[in-house]
């Protein structure tokens, strides 16, 4: 980040920069996922388990950038809706594996529709060329930071 005498200058800083994107994006995708009934988080949850099924609570709350117990909250709504399943018992340790039903499936379909609109709606004004280069980045500074 610049910094200027008073502080941080917020023009050229590209840490507010990287939050307003990250909050115009966010703010995008409720507006999506909202008529569907569900919250970015929950869009998060479904994306997770379809691409690993069986991760743990604890995975899925990094993996959504949430605390465990707030996961817990939304898993234990999600199974009771029944768009995901864990067992009673778990097979291994303290573990409960979670996985996707099939209205869990479907309901990650429309959800991925409207999320991949508003990604398209982001990257409109880049070209392919730029758009990798804009993953590259970022990945960079991920990886940078992490």
């Amino acid at each position: 980040m610049e910094h200027n005498a008073e502080g941080v200058d917020l023009e050229t800083s590209l840490g507010y920069l990287l939050k307003q994107a990250a909050s115009a994006l966010r703010t995008s995708m409720e507006a999506v996922l909202r008529p569907l009934g569900m919250t970015v988080t929950h869009y998060a949850v479904l994306e997770l388990l379809a691409q690993r099924p069986g991760l743990s609570n604890s995975q899925l709350a990094r993996g959504a950038f949430v605390s465990r117990q707030s996961m817990n909250v939304l898993l234990q709504s999600l199974e009771r809706d029944g768009v995901v399943t864990r067992p009673a018992e778990a097979p291994v340790g303290k573990t409960l594996p979670t996985r996707l039903t099939p209205l869990g499936r479907r309901q990650l379909a429309k959800a991925t529709i409207a999320v991949k609109a508003v990604e398209d709606r982001m990257l409109a004004g880049l070209d392919a060329r730029s758009q990798r280069e804009a993953r590259r980045i970022l990945t960079s500074v991920v990886a940078w930071l992490g």
